[in-house]
């Protein structure tokens, strides 16, 4: 029976070998966009008899070359689908407005946003593997009013995705800020260390014209990206946090950390969440029913308050967690470390250590499995990532990202920075820069390995994402983004000649893709349909 099968697998492996090396007829793969400067080949007529001479007034009629048919885009949600996925494992960039009175003339750039990114890092970040940003990013409007468009803001944005997909990677936009919401909510414990109370703002939690501008500041985004191929989602508010500062952190404190106490007490007033992000829905959906939307809960989206988000009734909502538990172990500081992985740690701040492993991650995730069987809906985590020099980073990483590939979550971890003068200073997640918590440059280590790993198993891309039904069924025993397009798992094993190919500078290059990328992806595909029959006989 072995003999059989290799017998079988030789004669087809022999006939697809020699398909690939014979030239295919040019008629066949020609570019789908001719070139308008290119005339259609000469023929040569015959002559015993002489070409007709068209009149003065009659222009020749030229026939366009054949045409290669586009394949429909794909529908985005798809890349959410848990059952298949993950699809999409990435990264974080962060970024706010720059205030020079604040952050000095080098340390976040001296653009109106920033820390600033370039175009190389996205190419580098994309050579690693990651196929997805999650843009942290101010929102379009202004954050006191009068409520506008800050043009400034959607500009920069703009010109990030346009970076982002120079690099064929997806984005989701996430607004941090926005009417009535600073950047200053993240850090307000710092109040009075480098900033003063003029830049706090949290009166969205408590201001009607505050809350009604957020919603009409994602209407006007939803609207102005809605045809964007890259943008794979649009993230509502990165960590609502109205249970910690209420709207204000020194006059309106509320300190709730507990779930059930919070919304017994201001379930449906304007401090709740779920009233607002449901508006925001409604609004999003009048102008761009297509792309998905991503909420996260209160509580700055922490796994525990995902519960007790009311889901809506719109399947087009990818609800999320931004996942750094346990704290006491993730973000521990290299002089004071009394927790390792897999290793004993007073996990829940009652001076009883427990045993942090495996298992205890698997019962924390059990969270957002208990929440998608009951609702029927995606989840994803959109922030994760643990201290680089705490013991045992990166098999706590490699733990917490094989789960998420067990459940088909799409990830995103916290953050890409590749800033210098930012970097160096703040850099405590910085996986590039290994455990050793004086060093600031980029260095070979076991967390940015296991790391990468993961974001080895992505193929799909912006590129090579289309309307495929096959691909998305859990009978496959490859990737189901393999079947997607073989072409762009190739193309992703050789990173320096995608990013040729995206930047279109080769002529040799692109000339390869337009010939050979629809017969490459035929026989791979074919190869791999085979060998599945030969195997099951």
């Amino acid at each position: 029976m072995n003999q059989k099968r290799l017998a079988v697998f030789a004669v087809i492996l022999t006939i697809l070998v020699t398909a690939c090396i014979q030239q295919p007829p040019e008629e066949n793969i020609s570019p789908t966009t001719p070139e308008p400067s290119s005339p259609p080949p000469e023929t040569t007529a015959p002559e015993t008899t002489p070409p007709e001479t068209p009149s003065e007034t009659e222009a020749p009629t030229e026939t366009p070359p054949p045409t290669q048919p586009q394949p429909e885009p794909g529908d985005k949600m798809d890349l959410w689908d848990m059952k298949t996925g993950p699809h999409l494992r990435g990264a974080n960039i962060w970024q706010r407005r720059v205030y020079p009175e604040l952050d000095g003339p080098t340390f976040m750039g001296t653009d109106y946003i920033g820390p600033p990114s370039t175009q190389e890092d996205f190419y580098k970040l994309a050579s690693l593997g990651c196929n997805y940003v999650n843009i942290s990013h101010p929102g379009l409007f202004t954050e006191k009013p009068p409520y506008e468009l800050d043009e400034r803001v959607q500009d920069h944005l703009d010109r990030l995705l346009a970076m982002i997909e120079k690099a064929d990677m997806f984005a989701v936009i996430s607004f941090r800020t926005g009417p009535g919401r600073s950047e200053f909510t993240f850090v307000s414990e710092d109040l009075g260390d480098w900033f003063d109370e003029s830049y706090l703002n949290d009166s969205v939690w408590q201001d009607k014209e505050a809350q009604d501008a957020w919603v009409a500041m994602w209407e006007y985004t939803a609207n102005y990206y809605k045809d964007n191929p890259i943008v794979a989602g649009f993230d509502l508010m990165v960590e609502p946090n109205s249970n910690e500062t209420g709207s204000h952190y020194l006059y309106d404190y509320l300190d709730i950390w507990d779930p059930e106490e919070f919304y017994s007490e201001y379930g449906g007033s304007l401090y709740d969440w779920n009233q607002l992000y449901a508006r925001i829905i409604t609004a999003i959906s009048s102008v761009d029913p297509h792309t998905p939307i991503l909420v996260g809960g209160n509580g700055y989206s922490s796994i525990e308050w995902l519960p007790y988000v009311k889901v809506v009734k719109d399947d087009r909502v990818v609800y999320m967690i931004h996942q750094y538990a346990p704290g006491q172990y993730a973000f521990q500081q290299p002089n004071s470390q009394k927790c390792s992985y897999p290793g004993l740690c007073d996990v829940n701040r009652d001076g009883q250590k427990e045993q942090l492993d495996r298992s205890w991650l698997e019962e924390l995730l059990s969270i957002i499995d208990e929440f998608t069987s009951r609702y029927r809906v995606p989840v994803a985590v959109n922030e994760f990532g643990v201290s680089r020099w705490v013991p045992g980073a990166a098999e706590f990483m490699d733990d917490e990202m094989g789960l998420f590939e067990e459940k088909g979550i799409n990830n995103a971890l916290w953050e890409w920075q590749v800033w210098e003068p930012f970097s160096e200073k703040v850099n405590h997640l910085n996986f590039l820069f290994g455990p050793d918590s004086r060093n600031t440059t980029e260095v070979p280590n076991e967390l940015k390995d296991v790391i990468t790993k993961y974001w080895s198993y992505n193929i799909v891309r912006p590129s090579t994402f289309h309307s495929n039904p096959e691909i998305y069924t859990s009978e496959s025993s490859l990737s189901p983004d393999v079947l997607l397009n073989p072409f762009s798992y190739w193309l992703s094993r050789n990173p320096r000649l995608n990013w040729e190919i995206i930047e279109g500078n080769s002529n040799e290059l692109e000339t390869m893709y337009d010939k050979w990328a629809i017969l490459l992806t035929t026989v791979t595909y074919s190869v791999y349909n085979y060998l599945v029959f030969i195997f099951a006989i």
